[in-house]
């Protein structure tokens, strides 16, 4: 009974701590659990679970290390560059539209199963038009994570590959049936995104271009304190910010040139450019917020483009068929990616240095994590929360475990790393399940039902390769987004349920 209260007691001490801005993160996750070893009187073990929780998590400190050298790589040299320009093309300047194609880009681009990815290439695509039209930044955090979670259900995401294992059943049979029920769940963040647009439209109006955007992030608080006051015109939007159909054109073709053409009317300036819109043609450093669109950039390899595309698609074809061990696979992926695009030495020392930050932050970000699973599952407060909470199902509600299973996935999932809720606690909720005759494959799909909300988990290292990008404090992010993925998580599991497949 005191492990459980203790390890409830950390997780609270821990969220409290950084979403209140009183410690950093990555302090967070070192100290809290230390303490709370300590309190729990096995201090002198301290060491042998760090160590334990390093050893387990150095795999993914290393895959996303090479990884994000690898796809920031493919980002340089301008592989993503069409699909970005497609969703600009239909984002304009409607932020509405710029929500929902920040939604849908960030779902098409998770169908490779590797959340890093994910939003590396969402991020470096929307933040500059973000920043631009003075947009909530934290909107798209919100969005992209959650789309993710929901996509992170494919057979080569994880979770249910970890679900088939852990219960010895096919991993076809278990997310085929679910597929109805995730397509709900996505259908419910395309139209979250379209509200919080739609929200975010009324906060700032119509959009014109004039002049260059400021790199100030607008934070929960921003958007609170601007609440209300929908008749301001913005700082960066001109005078006609609320105007009738003039204004609405201007908007209309603020960022697409095309469109401009099309109406009749003087293309405004290219919002992926640096320093367009302004006379000073000077934007942020390269790899920044404006110089990771430019299309003028240096980095670009437009003649190595179709080696570029076949060397990308053989490390997702690799990675999906695991043909090799996933760090393995981006570390050739990277090496191979460096040497043909920038052959000379000093070139590959000037790429990764301009990734330097983002693998620097995560890889820490990762072996502190490490710190907060060691002592957890070291010190037993994970297995003893687990009894804790499946011994508080009464036997009447016995029949109904894959219900239960899906509601206690939205806490767990989020507190615990996938590998922990998949091979420790589903096996017990499939065990008191099948006392009551509810198969295990029941209590597989209903364990997927939180995805959504575990991608926004502090326990899952590539959520700091989003914030970092973004360069938004976790907490906020985590304020901003919990509430929303557990609405899709909920919407998951209710689609379930009326369709009959958990």
């Amino acid at each position: 009974m005191l492990l459980t209260v203790l390890g409830f007691a950390m997780i609270a001490t821990f969220l409290t701590l950084i979403m209140t801005k009183k410690m950093s993160p990555m302090t967070s996750l070192i100290l809290i659990p230390a303490l709370f070893c300590v309190i729990a009187g096995q201090g002198s073990h301290l060491g042998e679970y760090v160590l334990e929780g390093i050893g387990e998590l150095a795999p993914t400190a290393a895959m996303l290390m090479f990884a994000i050298i690898f796809f920031g790589v493919m980002i340089d040299v301008g592989l993503f560059d069409p699909i970005v320009r497609g969703i600009l093309r239909f984002c304009k300047a409607d932020p509405a539209r710029v929500v929902l194609g920040t939604a849908v880009l960030a779902a098409i681009v998770s169908l490779d199963g590797d959340g890093s990815t994910t939003f590396m290439i969402t991020v470096s695509a929307m933040l500059p038009l973000y920043l631009r039209l003075k947009m909530s930044v934290l909107t798209m955090t919100m969005v992209t994570a959650t789309a993710n979670g929901v996509m992170n259900t494919v057979p080569w995401g994880g979770p249910t590959a970890r679900a088939a294992t852990a219960l010895k059943l096919d991993a076809g049979d278990i997310f085929v049936p679910m597929v109805p029920a995730l397509a709900v769940g996505l259908l419910s963040v395309f139209a979250l995104a379209w509200i919080l647009g739609l929200r975010e439209r009324r906060r700032l109006g119509l959009l014109t271009e004039s002049g260059p955007a400021s790199d100030t992030v607008t934070t929960a608080e921003d958007e609170e304190a601007e609440a209300g006051t929908h008749d301001r015109t913005p700082v960066g939007v001109g005078a006609a910010g609320r105007t009738g159909s003039a204004g609405a054109t201007a908007a209309r073709t603020a960022t697409c040139p095309a469109a401009a053409s099309a109406s009749g009317g003087t293309a405004s300036p290219d919002l992926t450019k640096p320093g367009s819109g302004d006379d000073s043609g000077d934007g942020p450093a390269e790899g920044g917020a404006w110089g990771t669109l430019d299309p003028n950039r240096p980095t670009l390899r437009p003649k190595l483009y179709w080696f570029n595309a076949l060397l990308t698609l053989a490390v997702l074809v690799t990675l999906v068929a695991q043909l090799l061990p996933i760090p393995v696979i981006f570390m050739f992926g990277a090496a191979l990616a460096l040497t043909v695009n920038f052959p000379h030495m000093k070139q590959q020392r000037e790429r990764i240095a301009a990734h330097a930050d983002n693998v620097l932050n995560v890889a820490g970000m990762v072996f502190a994590a490490a710190v907060f699973t060691g002592v957890l599952t070291g010190t037993g407060m994970v297995e003893e929360m687990a009894k804790t909470l499946v011994g508080a199902v009464p036997d009447s509600l016995g029949p109904h475990m894959a219900l239960i299973t899906g509601l206690l996935s939205i806490p767990f999932t989020y507190f615990m790393s996938n590998d922990g809720f998949y091979f420790g606690i589903v096996p017990i909720l499939a065990e008191a399940g099948a006392q009551h005759g509810v198969s295990p494959l029941e209590i597989a799909r209903a364990s997927l039902i939180a995805q959504p909300l575990h991608m926004s988990s502090p326990l899952v290292p590539a959520v700091y390769v989003l914030v970092g990008m973004a360069k938004v404090e976790f907490g906020d992010h985590t304020r901003a987004t919990v509430k929303w993925a557990v609405l899709v998580s909920l919407v998951i599991l209710a689609a379930a349920l009326l369709l009959g497949i958990a």
